[in-house]
């Protein structure tokens, strides 16, 4: 299947772990206790995926939209002659790409032995578009959920300072026309108080914040650079337990009012302590922003 139109540009971009309502095992947090799902399948299988999200409304399944959960669940109904719910382990929003993401489901031992993993792969990418790839499939236990298993989730922002526009890294990056040096070390200083557990609440959209908890461990944020087919990115990577609506691309968007020299390094402090998403610097541009990896 060839791709289409990319579908317009619905959502805001995000990496919400928030409430999956109508998943197999969802609950209102995040933090890994034992799912209460009544009656486990005979068997999970866990998807390991990429895709290009400029090309889709953002990971979640939504009605008359073009989505990654969508075009993977009308695959699945294809194979099995059934409808096949998924979750997945980060249900990032319109334009975010993903290297890693994960997406499991259950089958019937039946349904298990109709086909190997091999010929389920190659079958799944036949019937997707190549905007979407499935790189791996693995059988899991039972009561594995590619959501509430997950330990660890990695994001990565690409940023792109330069006086001008790039080339191959266009759809992949946020373009910060520049001139002047950047505050690199002011930069480092900065992403380091995101590192902890903290109140992400002035990080995140307003609907995210009213969920529930707004309380989050991130065990790294590094800034390192990057090149890729020749350009020289600046990368903002970003590893958490979970993440609120947003939250990676505010805490980014804050980052640069750092290193254009608009705020001093310690203000990043202040805004979590403020607990209000007015006291942070915008919302980074989705395209700049990849789910590298989930850890298990």
């Amino acid at each position: 299947m060839t791709d289409k139109q990319p579908a317009g540009n619905t959502g805001s971009g995000a990496e919400p772990e928030a409430s999956l309502a109508g998943e197999p095992g969802a609950r209102s947090d995040t933090q890994g206790e034992a799912q209460s799902e009544p009656g486990l399948p005979d068997a999970v299988l866990a998807l390991t995926v990429s895709y290009e999200g400029s090309h889709f409304s953002g990971f979640a399944r939504q009605e008359l939209q073009r989505t990654v959960q969508g075009e993977l669940e009308q695959a699945l109904q294809t194979v099995y002659h059934r409808e096949v719910l998924t979750t997945g382990a980060g249900r990032t929003d319109a334009g975010v790409h993903a290297l890693g993401n994960v997406v499991s489901f259950g089958l019937g031992q039946s349904e298990l032995e109709q086909r190997s993993t091999d010929k389920l792969l190659s079958t799944l990418n036949a019937l997707t578009p190549e905007s979407l790839v499935v790189k791996r499939i693995q059988q899991m236990p039972a009561e594995f959920s590619a959501r509430f298993s997950a330990q660890a989730r990695e994001y990565r922002y690409r940023i792109y300072p330069s006086a001008t526009p790039p080339v191959f890294l266009a759809p992949y990056v946020w373009w910060l026309k520049v001139s002047a040096p950047l505050d690199i070390a002011g930069l480092k200083l900065a992403a380091s108080f995101f590192e902890g557990e903290h109140d992400f609440r002035s990080f995140c959209v307003a609907k995210s914040a009213a969920l529930g908890p707004t309380t989050r461990t991130v065990s790294k944020v590094m800034v390192f650079g990057s090149q890729h087919l020749g350009e020289q990115c600046m990368v903002v990577q970003v590893i958490g337990n979970a993440f609120l609506h947003s939250m990676v691309r505010v805490m980014v968007g804050s980052l640069v009012e750092v290193c254009l020299r608009k705020r001093p390094p310690e203000w990043i402090k202040e805004v979590l302590e403020a607990r209000d998403r007015r006291a942070a610097g915008q919302t980074a541009p989705a395209q700049g922003l990849t789910l590298w990896r989930v850890v298990y």
